[in-house]
């Protein structure tokens, strides 16, 4: 559905590059998660797949299609959640999704989307009167408010509290069920593990490493075993590949109270942090 093939961009003709010669592709029905810290051209990327951005080099081609080839149309086959809420502030939540609506021919119903997001008790308030959350939320629903195939958020979790960030990621994963194929940036590594299919590491415009989040997890995780027991105060760690064979560990499990047991693995921001040399900020 996309494909990149040794995309550069730079801002002035005499400026650095902000984006290295990157390459991925994504297939239709996947999430995949352009991660890294502010400045890495996470946004960039994104906003020359949508043509916010033109005279890259190299190639970027939605549905086999070269983005600077595509005309307005393809506004009617993506959808973009961006970074900061933008609305009609003097216009209502309800008066802004069906004035974005009118300019596409096939929509969803805008208050199936409110509610979907819970502001369908504030529909015909004034945007102007929402909260930083209510306009991310509104934001967010306007993205596929026009049932598109292709969706591009930008950080779709940003300034959500813990119940609507949960709610966003639940439709977010209803979304990809339903077909759509999904391009998300984000430095939330936890959101990413949980919803990405494949992550591409993108430190000052380079990808750094490209892979699901479960392998990248195995490669870079501690082959490892802690078990915390109810008469010790500290776990104790046994080698995972020779478990089955530990005889200490089989007594443990056979005669101790247990608490945990926890497999070693590496987090992705971890593992971000040990691939790129970077902290994600």
């Amino acid at each position: 559905m996309i494909q990149v093939n040794n995309l550069k961009f730079r801002y002035t003709s005499e400026g650095p590059e902000t984006i290295k010669g990157i390459t991925f592709t994504i297939e239709k029905g996947q999430i995949f998660g352009l991660l890294g810290p502010s400045g890495s051209g996470k946004s960039t990327t994104q906003k020359i797949l949508y043509k916010l951005l033109s005279g890259y080099e190299g190639s970027a081609k939605i549905k086999n299609k070269e983005v600077s080839d595509w005309g307005k149309e393809l506004y009617e086959q993506i959808g973009v959640g961006f970074e900061l809420p933008n609305h009609y502030l003097k216009l209502s939540a309800l008066e802004n999704l069906k004035f974005f609506q009118s300019f596409y021919g096939k929509n969803h119903d805008p208050m199936k989307l409110l509610k979907m997001v819970g502001l369908e008790m504030d529909a015909d308030k004034k945007v102007s009167e929402f909260s930083k959350g209510m306009k991310m939320r509104l934001n967010f629903v306007r993205a596929f408010a026009h049932d598109p195939e292709v969706l591009f958020l930008d950080e779709p979790t940003s300034g959500l509290d813990p119940t609507n960030s949960r709610i966003i990621k639940d439709i977010i994963l209803n979304l990809k069920k339903e077909g759509k194929t999904i391009l998300i940036t984000t430095h939330h590594m936890e959101d990413a593990e949980e919803l990405c299919d494949q992550v591409a590491f993108l430190s000052t415009g380079e990808i750094k490493t490209l892979d699901s989040p479960q392998n990248l997890k195995l490669e870079y995780g501690k082959n490892t075993v802690e078990v915390l027991t109810q008469s010790n105060l500290e776990p104790i760690t046994f080698d995972l590949k020779t478990l089955k064979d530990n005889d200490k560990f089989l007594d443990l499990i056979q005669t101790e109270e247990i608490k945990t047991i926890h497999s070693k693995e590496a987090n992705l921001n971890d593992i971000f942090i040990e691939v790129t040399g970077q902290k994600l900020k």
